[in-house]
């Protein structure tokens, strides 16, 4: 920790994904509201996932506190804009009240009993360009290219331009009402997954079809000199809004396109109905053009900039299939994508933003993993388990790995909860179900059984770092499953439940000075299975991640897996309950 950089607070909120970051210099915490309250993707305040971090404030006092929205920024194109349109002034209204919240947070904070210093500045972040900070100035390059593309934030879906140092310099943008993001959600939405954050539905459903919509879909979008443009006879948001819910609870979005795309593409699919041929045909239609989009942003900005290296987020920097093709179609030659590159990461980013481009303090921070959520001590686990009448046992950590990989080379499912919770989307090998990624049949298996969701959506594979170049065609790293690679044909059946209908694997590279406990286990899988792979998901079952003992007993509990390794304890299920041994095993162990 540098000791003498400012104390400062990162917040993402009356946004989809809310979260909170406590900065530094080096990044000491940074949590999603949603894995607190346990609603999916909140969009209020996150006056838990504060209060959380300010935990690891040690009684330090708050001097900052950075919000990656800037209800000032490009005022005066949005007026004109909303004034020459009658239908958008109540969805102007909403927004405007949305403003006053972000721009209220001064009182917010004070009413949730979070401290105030009275000398605490607040500092408000254009939403790109948090975006960008925390690619940038997370990332171990001293010079990159920079870009940011989602939906919308600050009435912009794309921003880019370069970082060198502690400093950004934004070169370019793309304003409402075009956007790269908002092309996808639509035929998101017109596909039948109309959930707030449902595109990685249609970007795994893709991998089942083949692109014969290409021609359809292109005309929907272009991008060409470093601007996306919609063609928006397909669209309804520049004319008359979208409905929104971002003032707390789940968001919901409208739907944003209009009855062209049905005129042109037929009836749209009802969520919940059978997915058809023609959806997956669909799906694959949009992917291919979302990349040639994105890969001609890319091109251009590396033609602009001359960088070779570039940084990347917004929530299409989530999109893993286009980010594996970077390195193969563009002249960069190093990525780093932001782990939490959607909205929950701009926390980091805004905090980052002020660190750096505000305050001129020198970076010293490099993000290598995303595990700065809660942790619970040995003795806290030990007290769930008893009170929730878990029979255990407690292993030191060799024998628990390998007690582990056994049951994972037997065809066991087994839930991994270990250290600090992973921040961003993905469960990452602290919060994770894992299973023998060998068994063809495994899929299947925990779509059905344990997650309960649509038989197209894939699972992923954590490999050891050093074997990479062994099962995938591309061996850059990949160390938060952002980047999708060709996985080898020779190697395609000895890891079928990893292995996507398109031969990829959206992959994760465990490096042993990362995360040494995870990648033991994976290491102990290999000795007892010929592989150093591991299928990894998420631990959960239609809900956020998994974040305390109590909720991944829960999960354990009404799910199908076999075994829970919840800290030092190993759980196999079927065995008789006895909270007694637990505690009297915790004991013994101290």
């Amino acid at each position: 920790m540098t000791t003498s950089q400012p104390l400062i607070l990162g917040i993402n909120a009356y946004h989809g994904d809310s979260s909170a970051a406590l900065l530094k210099g080096q990044l000491l915490a940074a949590v999603e509201e949603e894995r607190l309250n346990r609603v999916k993707h909140w969009a209020g305040f996150p006056a838990l996932a504060i209060s959380a971090c300010l935990q690891g404030a040690n009684g330090d006092p708050v001097e900052h506190v950075a919000v990656s929205r800037n209800p000032g920024a490009n005022v005066p194109a949005k007026i004109a804009w909303t004034l020459r349109r009658p239908m958008m002034w109540r969805h102007a209204l909403d927004r405007a009240k949305n403003g006053i919240k972000v721009r209220g947070l001064n009182t917010t904070l004070a009413e949730a009993g979070i401290a105030t210093p009275p000398r605490m500045r607040i500092h408000n972040v254009e939403h790109h360009r948090a975006h960008l900070a925390s690619a940038f100035f997370a990332s171990p390059f001293e010079e990159a290219a920079i870009v940011s593309v989602d939906g919308f934030g600050d009435f912009s879906s794309v921003m880019w331009g370069t970082g060198r140092g502690s400093t950004m310099e934004v070169l370019g943008s793309v304003r409402f009402p075009h956007s790269l993001g908002l092309f996808y959600t639509a035929f998101t939405q017109y596909l039948g997954f109309p959930n707030y954050g449902d595109e990685y539905k249609v970007m795994g459903l893709g991998a089942y079809g083949e692109p014969r919509f290409a021609d359809q879909v292109r005309r929907v979008v272009k991008t060409s000199n470093g601007q996306c443009r919609l063609n928006l006879d397909y669209f309804t948001h520049h004319h008359r809004g979208v409905d929104m819910m971002w003032n707390g609870g789940s968001p919901r979005l409208g739907a944003v396109y209009s009855q062209r795309m049905i005129a042109e593409f037929g009836e749209q699919r009802m969520p919940h109905t059978e997915v058809a041929q023609k959806h997956a045909d669909l799906a694959a239609s949009v992917q291919v053009v979302l990349e040639e989009n994105y890969l001609a942003l890319l091109k251009e900005v590396q033609r602009r900039t001359g960088m070779r290296a570039v940084c990347l987020a917004g929530g299409v920097a989530l999109n893993c299939v286009a980010n594996g093709k970077i390195l193969e179609k563009t002249r960069f030659r190093d990525v780093y994508v932001q782990p939490a590159a959607n909205d929950a990461g701009t926390s980091i980013g805004a905090a980052l933003y002020v660190q750096h481009q505000v305050l001129g303090f020198p970076r010293c921070f490099e993000m290598r993993h995303v595990y700065y959520g809660p942790e619970y001590e040995a003795d806290e686990i030990a007290k769930e388990m008893e009170s929730a009448g878990f029979k255990a046992v407690r292993l030191d950590q060799r024998e628990l790995v390998r007690r582990t990989a056994d049951e994972l080379a037997a065809g066991k499912i087994v839930g991994w909860f270990q250290g600090r919770t992973e921040f961003g989307p993905r469960a990452l090998g602290n919060r994770s179900i894992l299973a023998d990624p060998r068994r063809k049949e495994m899929k299947d298996v925990l779509n059905r059984r344990i997650k309960l969701r649509e038989p197209f959506r894939p699972f992923c594979p954590s490999i050891h770092a050093e074997a990479v170049d062994e099962y995938f065609e591309t061996g850059y790293p990949s160390p938060f499953m952002v980047q999708a690679y060709r996985i080898r044909p020779s190697q395609r059946s000895r890891i079928p439940a990893v292995t996507h209908a398109d031969g990829t694997g959206r992959l994760q590279t465990v490096e042993r000075d990362v995360n040494p406990l995870y990648w033991e286990l994976i290491d102990a899988f290999r000795q007892v299975a010929g592989v150093p792979v591991l299928l990894n998901t998420s631990f959960n079952e239609n809900e956020p991640i998994v974040n305390t003992p109590r909720e991944a007993l829960d999960c354990f509990s009404r799910t199908q897996m076999d075994v829970l390794a919840l800290g030092p304890y190993l759980l196999l299920k079927g065995e008789p309950s006895s909270a007694h041994e637990v505690r009297q095993d915790a004991e013994m162990n101290r």
